[in-house]
């Protein structure tokens, strides 16, 4: 039997759950909104991104990982925050908030300066370990979607695909929208062979992703 492309990620083993744990159970703090790359903080540690179009889920998803309610807000307006924000998970991690991407309601200018800003940090960041870009699982890659894993595939680095709100999706739906993730990732050289599923309202794949971040060296 062949094996799928891009299987799910399979839950973590004790010792890597327990790692995951403990990354996120320690202080995890709002470091800075950056708007320009000379504002970045130190690269003294290692660092993942999450970037995902406008209502993904991204800030609930960052939420729980981090156990808390309110760390990552969203905007009540679509794509209006334009900053790359950070989080320090102690002294161990940075978690990058990437703005979320289409239905953009800004100047052209200021689009583009964001873009801008996006590739400089995506191709220049040395400590950038992972980007975990985050799918709707109700409505799978869209054309949007197609851009940013293009310019993750030109700069370079690493993606995982994750897919938010599994808890709003029946299971044969499930299976269609995943059959047609995995067709797209095949023509990305920078996507991570794995997928998560997950549910920010049901903790589902919440404690794989903590530990996929913990394991990164």
């Amino acid at each position: 039997m062949t094996a799928l492309p891009f299987p799910l990620a399979e839950a973590p083993g004790a010792e890597a759950a327990e790692r995951g744990r403990l990354l996120f159970a320690g202080p995890v703090d709002f470091v800075k909104g950056v708007v320009r790359m000379d504002g970045l903080p130190p690269a003294d540690r290692i660092e993942v991104c999450f970037a995902g179009r406008s209502n993904v889920g991204k800030s609930s998803l960052i939420n729980a990982l981090t156990g808390r309610k309110n760390l990552a807000r969203a905007s009540n307006t679509p794509g209006r925050t334009q900053e790359i924000n950070f989080f320090a998970a102690g002294n161990a991690r940075y978690l990058v908030d990437l703005p979320g991407y289409g239905f953009a309601e800004a100047p052209v200018a200021v689009v583009a300066k964001w873009q801008a800003l996006l590739k400089s940090y995506l191709s220049g960041r040395s400590t950038l370990r992972r980007a975990f870009v985050l799918i709707d699982m109700r409505h799978g890659i869209k054309p949007v979607d197609e851009e940013i894993l293009t310019l993750l595939d030109r700069s370079a680095v690493p993606f995982q695909t994750v897919l938010t709100k599994a808890d709003k999706v029946k299971a044969a739906e499930r299976d269609r929208v995943l059959a047609e993730v995995r067709a797209a990732l095949q023509k990305h050289p920078a996507a991570y062979p794995e997928l998560v599923v997950t549910s920010s309202e049901e903790d589902e794949g919440i404690e794989t992703l903590r530990a996929i971040i913990a394991g990164l060296e």
